[in-house]
């Protein structure tokens, strides 16, 4: 698990893409500090699980599954990415709940510069714009991020200069591509709500009526 506060921006150093599968290595020299083998590392949101490490780098595998669902099919050598080490249990939560289980992409559609900020505009897929709520949490790129405004097919968010400056999101220009992770509290919520629904036609409550004869 993650909190979605990026400790680092790294760098590709290669990708060896398969038929339905790649191979990432990644230069990061704080996330390899303490780097072991099957250890999490979050790459631009996406919890991704160390094969190998050394000399500031490690690699790791991508599935058919991440590469479909995430955008890290897209990432060149030199191109740069947002890594967090999985939270210990006795670690301090800065962002949210996040889980590197990417839900989908989007795509940036404007930038605003403030005078130390900027609003950030994203493209907003139909099948997650029920969990994206205004002041509430989302995941971009690995980055924890409150949710400024949002509609059925967009949302914003404002960042800050530490943000813009230590993250990939300064970095990146309109069109590029971006990892979303919803909060995972309400997919849980829809999904017992639901299977409250169900049961309840299933079982309506029967109730007893009173005999007057």
């Amino acid at each position: 698990m993650f909190t979605g506060i990026v400790e680092e921006l790294g760098h590709v150093v290669g990708l060896d893409a398969g038929e339905d599968s790649a191979r990432l290595t990644v230069h990061g020299a704080v996330v390899t500090t303490d780097a072991v083998h099957g250890a999490s590392i979050s790459v631009n949101g996406v919890c991704l699980t160390v094969v190998e490490h050394g000399d500031e780098e490690f690699t790791v595998d991508v599935m058919a599954e991440t590469l479909r669902r995430s955008s890290l099919g897209a990432l060149v050598p030199g191109a740069r990415v947002n890594l967090e080490r999985a939270m210990p249990a006795n670690g301090r939560f800065g962002g949210h709940v996040v889980q590197g289980h990417v839900d989908g992409t989007a795509t940036i559609t404007h930038r605003t510069p403030g005078d130390r900020w900027e609003v950030v505009g994203f493209t907003l897929p139909p099948a997650l714009s029920r969990y994206v709520v205004e002041k509430g949490s989302i995941t971009v790129d690995g980055v924890s991020l409150t949710v400024a405004s949002v509609d059925d097919t967009s949302f914003t968010v404002s960042l800050i200069p530490t943000t813009l400056d230590l993250t990939t999101l300064g970095h990146k220009g309109v069109g590029d591509p971006v990892n979303l992770e919803v909060d995972v509290i309400a997919k849980y919520v829809e999904r017992l709500m639901s299977q409250q629904g169900r049961d309840a036609a299933a079982y309506p409550l029967v109730v007893a009526q009173e005999d007057h004869s």
